[in-house]
């Protein structure tokens, strides 16, 4: 019967579940994954906010850009 692994090589090696992973577990990616969104809704929330609250605001009885003029 003839081996697995060809004449001068190593046999394969056995490794558990966790080495053979070598990388973070799930809980640590589901953290990083929700800080991320939190800090995404806040940084486009900011900029949504600051942008409204710097714009120029029409007058409340003037005419409001962008839209036609009423006809009598």
């Amino acid at each position: 019967m003839q081996n697995d692994h060809t004449h001068g090589q190593s046999p394969p090696a056995r490794l558990t579940t966790d080495e053979a992973r070598a990388a973070t577990g799930l809980n640590v990616v589901r953290w990083v994954l929700l800080i991320s969104l939190v800090l995404a809704i806040l940084a486009l929330s900011a900029i949504w906010i600051t942008g409204a609250l710097t714009s120029p605001q029409p007058d409340h009885n003037g005419v409001v850009s962008g839209q036609a003029t009423p006809v009598p």
